[in-house]
């Protein structure tokens, strides 16, 4: 190519307003919070509904851990109307998805229709809220399925990692154990799981979120009229306070013959909420938050000790938390956690250069328009949000606080929540190869 042909980048434009989808938002007569967005362009629904679903501390939490999981394995298996098959045959003949799962702090639907089909996929919902049978066979066979499921999933070094960091963080609460044992799916009866769903699965408190091309009085009185026999005598269960983390020396779990040492470090974060939330997240993406980050820069590209190291924001109602991950060979494990110390440390004492800054902010910016501009994207975002206590503004007032932070503001989030003893580390690896070189790092414990 020569000279006369180069042609220099031109400046990105700046970000345009944020314009925001008219939401119509009414609480129904059994407690049910709807909110309901127009979305034209695609004659598709799709709605989230989220139903807090957390257990309690203590023994009794990890009953509630193994029902709540095969409770949304097996929450479309079947109703006293219909069995698995034919609740998948209806589906399906509206061209809808209709789909349940459980975490620590939420059972979650989801689903997708053609907006002339949603009446009768909000009848299927209701009648698998009200009417689930969990039949013995089905729930049997999911039970086994799980059990099976479990042991591979525990033989994973990411899944052993992720449960040593998530103990170490959080001990006996929810939070604490995200998967159940083995032992608990066995004792687990289709009993059980009816009196769990009718104990826990209760309109109050819950927020159903539908985004599609009607408007929103429409959608609102088509969820009326499906969901108007849902009803329960007590309000869904809310998520416990989380306890206090002490600091702890690193944890080094040994993983005999393995051929790379798994590295999960994580703390606590600000909330969507939070004053300083805008500019953590800024300070999080130079770190190591996207593909143009320091850490992945330094460890992947420059040392090639991983392939893809990241620094994710979670955000469960208790309280957020910043988790770092990265996949490292043994012999590289101590210079990688080196190196991670080291790129945390810059951005919790030096100031970042505005140019990384800048960069972040339209990564940010950016992701957030992308992330909402589909049904489905907006629909799983106003659904987070309203588990967060948050409205629609937040779509249009998160972008003016990411462009009103400063370097200094990045400095202090940095230092705040970024700082190496802030956070808890869990290494899965070969013991035998790594532990003195570890030791001359960081204080050690071994499991």
């Amino acid at each position: 190519m020569t000279a006369d042909l180069v042609r220099p980048v031109p400046p990105l434009a700046k970000p345009r307003p944020v314009k925001l989808p008219s939401v119509g938002e009414r609480t129904l007569a059994n407690g049910l919070r709807v909110m309901a967005v127009r979305r034209p362009g695609v004659p598709l629904a799709e709605f989230r509904l989220r139903i807090p679903f957390a257990g309690p501390t203590g023994r009794g939490g990890r009953a509630h851990t193994a029902q709540a999981q095969l409770l949304g394995d097996t929450l479309l298996s079947g109703t006293t109307q219909r069995t698995a098959a034919q609740l998948a045959a209806d589906v399906q003949a509206l061209g809808g998805q209709l789909s349940a799962s459980t975490d620590a702090d939420r059972l979650a639907f989801g689903g997708s229709v053609l907006v002339s089909g949603l009446p009768g996929l909000l009848a299927l919902l209701a009648e698998v809220l009200t009417c689930a049978s969990y039949p013995k066979r089905e729930v049997d066979g999911e039970r086994d399925r799980l059990v099976q499921e479990l042991a591979i999933y525990r033989s994973q070094a990411a899944v052993v990692a992720r449960e040593a960091l998530m103990s170490r963080l959080y001990g006996d609460h929810p939070y604490g154990r995200e998967i159940p044992s083995a032992d608990e799916v066995k004792g687990v009866k289709p009993t059980q799981l009816r009196s769990l769903h009718d104990k826990r699965i209760a309109p109050a408190g819950s927020v159903l979120t539908i985004v599609g091309d009607l408007t929103p009085s429409r959608a609102i009185g088509l969820v009326e009229k499906a969901l108007t026999d849902w009803t329960a005598t007590t309000k869904a269960a809310s998520t416990p306070p989380l306890p206090t983390v002490d600091r702890r020396p690193t944890l080094l779990v040994d993983r005999p013959g393995a051929v790379q040492t798994t590295l999960r470090m994580a703390g606590s974060a600000p909330s969507r909420t939070d004053a300083d939330y805008a500019a953590f997240s800024l300070v999080n993406l130079v770190f190591g938050g996207y593909f143009s980050s320091r850490w992945v820069a330094n460890i992947r590209e420059d040392k090639g000790y991983t392939y893809s190291p990241h620094a994710q924001i979670e955000h469960p109602p208790a309280g957020s938390r910043i988790t770092l991950s990265a996949d490292v060979s043994t012999p590289t494990t101590a210079p990688a956690l080196v190196e991670t110390l080291w790129e945390l440390g810059r951005v919790a004492t030096t100031p970042v250069k505005q140019g990384e800054l800048d960069q972040a902010r339209r990564y940010a910016i950016g992701a957030l328009a992308i992330g909402t501009s589909t049904q489905a994207g907006l629909a799983s975002t106003l659904s987070q949000l309203a588990g967060a206590g948050l409205g629609v503004e937040w779509l249009r007032d998160y972008p003016k606080q990411l462009a009103a932070v400063t370097v200094e503001d990045a400095l202090a989030a940095g230092a705040r929540y970024l700082a190496p003893g802030r956070l808890t580390t869990v290494l899965v690896g070969d013991v035998a190869q790594v532990e003195a070189s570890l030791r001359g790092l960081v204080e050690l414990e071994l499991e």
